[in-house]
């Protein structure tokens, strides 16, 4: 999954490399939604004179590539995860082992301002609750061991089985909310001239892959 920015980008190093011992068509591209960017009064933010500003719609974008014949699992991780092991074999077994629909690595947080989202429930049910989401008084709620209560930090390396995430497209994919990130987004002023602003001026929506955690019935394994 690609920007529009980056589809060119990434099919020419795919093809530079021999699509690195991939079987050329198992290598699908696809580029990510966009949505409108707002102010803070729910406007749209015009990034030229006639073209609406947008940004990506979240890597919750990714149930798109379910099309693929001969997929069974599905390991997701983000892009910037440099020491993450891809279709890692012991994270995917334990998964498989414990008949999990969805699964999740985490990492203890180092300390309770960390910005990293946390794995927790949410009455009653499993989910991510990002860092700009989390109250200080929530982040800072420690245990009788002296243990953060919330230290489940996500790194967004997940796994998902196919039959899930089609139930989830059929039944669920309009309750998956968007979340808001305030951005520095250049727009075109009431004279028609272009200004990059210097603080956060409008607003970001995004879904993420992770928002799908509070649809799975199977039972919850940690290891």
């Amino acid at each position: 999954m690609t920007s529009e920015h980056t589809m060119e980008p990434t099919r020419k190093f795919f093809a530079k490399h021999g699509f690195f011992g991939l079987n050329e068509r198992n290598v699908v591209f696809f580029e990510q939604s966009v949505i409108p960017c707002v102010d803070v009064d729910g406007k749209v933010i015009l990034e030229d004179k006639f073209k609406i500003a947008t940004a990506p719609d979240g890597n919750g974008g990714l149930y798109r590539a379910l099309g693929q014949n001969g997929i069974d699992m599905i390991h997701v991780y983000c892009v910037d995860n440099i020491l993450v092991k891809m279709a890692d074999p012991v994270f995917v077994g334990f998964c498989l082992e414990k008949n999990a629909n969805c699964g999740a690595k985490v990492v203890k947080k180092a300390f309770p301002e960390e910005p990293v989202g946390v794995i927790c429930q949410v009455n009653g049910v499993y989910q991510v609750v990002e860092y700009s989401e989390i109250s200080s008084e929530t982040a800072n709620r420690r245990n009788s061991d002296g243990e953060l209560t919330f230290n489940a930090g996500n790194i967004c390396n997940h796994f998902f089985s196919k039959e899930f995430l089609k139930t989830l497209i059929l039944e669920h994919e309009q309750e998956l909310i968007y979340h808001i990130a305030k951005k520095k987004i250049p727009f075109i002023d009431a004279n028609g001239v272009r200004q990059n602003p210097a603080t956060p001026n409008g607003i970001k929506m995004e879904k993420f892959v992770f928002d799908v955690f509070q649809f799975s019935t199977a039972p919850w394994a940690k290891g």
